[in-house]
């Protein structure tokens, strides 16, 4: 067994020791810590993009399923926590991503720690790109299947590892369509081209697409017109969409199949039914106000324009994660601390969650904020960088 109190003290001494820190109130883009003198932060480190988080439509569904159906689904969807509302939010997001049908997951993480063991064995390869997600990494492991990791974004490494590593079974390549902590995009055209050509499944997770992009908030996978291409779009309910859980879209015989061999969904209870609601609730939203999106994508164009005007002449991406590389984990923890003093949260993402050298502060841009907000975060963030 490791040491525990040697292996703490040697994460504190490099920087990297995680610690939690409550949130006592949350509201409109604003939030206040335990233990910080009641002092209200501007919050940069949500992933409630579209602000449904505390949406009054969400809030609503919500409330009347609770009231409705209870605080739990009491069994899992093969026992007798299959309900109705579960069926009608699957067959939304078939809707919203383009495919047949659709499966829901507890979360993002068991969507891929279970849709990609049940897909792929030891006789099986995997071809992932090395800046995925923790969860498809783990999804990949568990599988058993070879992984074979291609270089971020590099459509010519992963051609020649396609090429050079020929299989019995029909390989997958996992993607995700923007990647979490460096807020860029993957060449999905492209990739497409690639799995038809090598005769592949392809996966792409939209975590942090869903909501955000396409002319129905169908992600990057609607945007560039691949909806019918992607073998399987996997995304969360807990971002864009304000609300918690996860999903994967696909063909209605690869839903079938996961419904009997994706063990994190066979055996785990079903979401909530306010949680089903809200998140069907989100779904028919973001459908029908394109303007939720138009408003955000103004204000990360925003953002980004005063960190131009200010001098920030490093890449600030096709998104609205913008990551700040200050390279070691201790530089990354002091800038987000002073930022903090200036009534301002943002998280300094630190290794392993990014490689060696890379720790970022990882602004997130979200609809509650206005831009005298995204004026006075980019204004301090430029001011305590020069000095």
């Amino acid at each position: 067994m490791v040491d525990l109190k040697a292996w703490l003290n040697e994460q504190r001494e490099k920087g990297r020791l995680r610690s939690l820190r409550p949130v006592i109130a949350r509201e409109k883009g604003r939030l206040i810590l335990a233990g910080d003198d009641n002092r209200t932060l501007l919050d940069f480190s949500s992933n409630d993009y579209l602000a449904l988080a505390e949406h009054p439509a969400l809030i609503a569904a919500a409330q009347e399923a609770l009231s409705r159906f209870g605080a739990g689904s009491g069994a899992s969807r093969l026992m007798s926590g299959d309900l109705a509302v579960h069926h009608d939010l699957e067959q939304a997001v078939a809707q919203l991503k383009g495919q047949e049908g659709a499966l829901t997951f507890g979360s993002g993480y068991m969507a891929n720690t279970g849709i990609i063991p049940a897909l792929m064995g030891r006789h099986d390869l995997i071809f992932s790109d090395r800046l995925n997600h923790a969860s498809i990494h783990d999804g990949c492991r568990l599988s058993g299947a070879k992984v074979i990791r291609f270089r971020h974004n590099d459509l010519n490494h992963l051609e020649e590892l396609l090429a050079k590593n020929r299989g019995t079974t029909i390989p997958l390549i996992v993607v995700e369509s923007i990647y979490s902590m460096d807020g860029d995009r993957c060449p999905l055209r492209e990739l497409v081209a690639l799995k038809e050509r090598f005769g592949c499944l392809l996966m792409v997770d939209e975590a942090h697409a869903t909501g955000v992009f396409g002319p129905n908030g169908g992600g990057v996978i609607e945007e560039d017109g691949m909806s019918g291409a992607v073998d399987l779009a996997v995304g969360t309910f807990g971002k864009g969409l304000g609300s918690y859980g996860a999903f994967v879209a696909g063909n209605r015989e690869m839903i079938e199949y996961l419904v009997n061999r994706a063990r994190s969904f066979i055996f785990s209870t079903a979401l909530p039914p306010a949680v089903a609601a809200a998140s069907l609730a989100a779904v028919r939203l973001i459908r029908h106000e394109p303007g939720l999106r138009h408003e955000l994508q103004e204000k990360i164009g925003y953002f980004k324009g005063v960190l131009r005007k200010g001098g920030y002449e490093a890449d600030l991406g096709p998104s609205q994660i913008i990551p700040i590389v200050v390279g070691e984990s201790e530089a990354a923890l002091h800038i987000a601390e002073l930022l903090r003093k200036q009534g301002i949260f943002v998280t300094a993402v630190r290794p392993p969650t990014v490689p060696q050298g890379t720790a970022r502060l990882r602004f997130s841009i979200t609809r509650h904020h206005s831009t005298t907000d995204l004026s006075q975060a980019a204004e301090t963030l430029l001011e305590i960088m020069e000095r």
